[in-house]
């Protein structure tokens, strides 16, 4: 049986600084909130019937991975994105609103999940913003080129200010885009073969001059046109990527 469940070899190094430094008691109920935030994610995932592949907990968050179509509706990644801090929110306002420790470790998880770096859920809203406005492909280089260059900036400051915690905290995010990296190909292809082999359902239709596959978005079903002939998703994809393979 897979193991779903993960903890990041950073997460230990953390909690044995917050063990000698007398903050154990702070962190774990950081790390309440945290459970909670990810919960809300998870719930709404399962209402959508997502497969959930592992959830990872890193030093200051965690990482719910699922495999699932990436032609997955927009309006499901937008909720499950949002889900988390709402939840959060919710339990935070009912129970914990008095107690100090719980207020800035909210405001910290907030503040910390907003940040516009894959996979945390700040990249995953923007991310759904750009699909609405861009093509597939195009949305997904702008959320990688953007979480690179932000996380180079907070690592920067992090080193400067000697603030070994955040380090701690990022170095986990910089090699999961590494990694993202060597595997970008892999998602935009994985993108056009999913319309390819499935029977997709859109209910909106974008017309789309040329054979530039590059222009295909999410939540759409495109008729390209061509010398003036009318071309389906699946001729595009077959004459000018499936037969390339």
């Amino acid at each position: 049986m897979k193991k779903i469940f993960k903890i990041h070899p950073f997460t230990y190094m953390l909690l044995l600084i917050v063990v000698l430094t007398g903050h154990f008691n702070d962190y774990m109920a950081f790390m309440i909130l945290i459970v909670i935030h990810e919960l809300g994610h998870i719930m709404s995932s399962l209402l959508f019937r997502w497969k959930i592949d592992s959830i990872i907990i890193l030093p200051l968050g965690c990482i719910t991975k699922y495999n699932e179509l990436i032609n997955r509706p927009l309006y499901q990644e937008f909720i499950v994105a949002s889900m988390g801090i709402i939840i959060q929110l919710i339990i935070y306002l009912l129970f914990f609103r008095n107690n100090k420790i719980f207020f800035y470790g909210n405001l910290f998880i907030i503040a910390f999940n907003m940040l516009p770096i894959i996979p945390l859920d700040g990249s995953k809203l923007l991310n759904v913003l750009f699909n609405k406005l861009f093509s597939f492909k195009l949305s997904y280089i702008l959320s990688y080129c953007l979480s690179y260059i932000i996380l180079i900036i907070l690592i920067v400051v992090s080193i400067i200010y000697k603030d070994i915690v955040l380090m701690i905290t990022f170095l986990p995010l910089l090699y999961n885009l590494v990694k993202e990296y060597n595997n970008i190909n892999n998602i935009i292809n994985k993108f056009y073969l999913e319309r390819y082999l499935y029977d997709l359902k859109f209910d909106n239709y974008r017309l789309v001059k040329g054979k530039n596959i590059n222009k295909m978005k999410k939540d759409y079903y495109h008729i390209f046109i061509n010398n003036n002939k009318i071309y389906t998703e699946q001729e595009i994809l077959k004459d000018m990527y499936i037969n390339k393979c």
